[in-house]
């Protein structure tokens, strides 16, 4: 890639995230070798299954200890090794530019999220492509293999503003309809949606093969109001605004945000996906890097 400076992939996080290791739960279908395992046998060291010998097959492939053991001709199976097509999307609606406690709005955060991953991607020899979405998808951007045609996907993220209302299971079964099977889909989100609509969207992905991780991403004044007393709210999707005494639902609205936040990963954990709480407090490289044994 030219040594152009872009806003959401600075050097030090390009640096960071270089040798990340994404790894996916299921096979994919691929476009070339790689990384990762493919429904599809090969000549992968990894060991899927035996089937019998049949007339024609080299008889390097039988297993002969097997043979000694049991008198049977098997021949041993393993999977090809392939590159995937991730596909990240971002979610630009309008509480994503929600900002209490961070050290920016949760869209910037997210765009600094997709962009490493992105480039931690390519780098590792994977496709990616960037998909916006709000009540619907957005703008949607053709997978790149190259450090080179990132371009165009890092400097789209500096177009993105946060705005009007969202609708995460809409825009996950839309985005199912245009993503090929078996591939690997990570939404960035603040999932500020009934938890049913999210799910049907989640298990439409998982029937079609694909390896999903949700980034879950919240202000820490989200989780843990950071305010009290008599306050106006303003909702930024809908402009509705309303005066509350903060104090009198602190502890139920708190326990509902841990509700919440614990039926999406029931929810993940049911459909073999992966979901991580991410803090806007935290550091974009140091959040990448803690992730990187559960991106798999």
């Amino acid at each position: 890639m030219p040594q152009a400076v872009f806003r959401f992939l600075p050097p030090s996080l390009a640096e960071s995230v270089h040798r990340l290791g994404i790894r996916v739960r299921r096979p994919v279908r691929g476009r070339g070798e790689g990384l990762h395992r493919s429904p599809e046998y090969g000549a992968s060291v990894e060991f899927a299954e035996y089937r019998p010998y049949t007339p024609g097959d080299p008889p390097n492939r039988i297993d002969w200890p097997v043979f000694a053991r049991s008198d049977r001709y098997l021949i041993r199976q393993s999977l090809e090794e392939t590159s995937l097509v991730a596909t990240v999307m971002l979610d630009t609606s309008g509480s994503m530019a929600y900002r209490e406690v961070g050290p920016c709005a949760k869209l910037e955060y997210g765009c600094f999220l997709a962009a490493g991953l992105m480039y931690a991607l390519v780098a590792q020899g994977d496709a990616a492509s960037l998909f916006s979405f709000g009540a619907r998808l957005g703008r949607v951007l053709p997978p790149t293999g190259t450090l080179a045609g990132l371009r165009p996907l890092l400097e789209a993220l500096e177009t993105l503003t946060a705005g009007g209302a969202g609708d995460i299971g809409t825009a996950l079964l839309e985005a199912a309809d245009r993503i090929p099977p078996r591939s690997l889909v990570v939404c960035i989100s603040d999932f500020l949606q009934s938890p049913a609509a999210i799910i049907h969207g989640l298990r439409r992905l998982e029937h079609d093969g694909h390896n999903v991780i949700l980034l879950h991403v919240l202000d820490g004044g989200e989780r843990r109001l950071a305010f009290g007393g008599v306050s106006e709210l303003r909702d930024l999707e809908t402009g509705r605004r309303l005066a509350i005494e903060v104090d009198d639902i602190r502890r139920d609205y708190e326990r509902a945000v841990e509700a919440h936040i614990e039926q999406l990963g029931r929810a993940c954990a049911e459909t073999l996906g992966d979901y991580h709480v991410l803090d806007t407090r935290e550091a974009v490289d140091a959040a990448l890097l803690r992730l990187q044994g559960g991106l798999r």
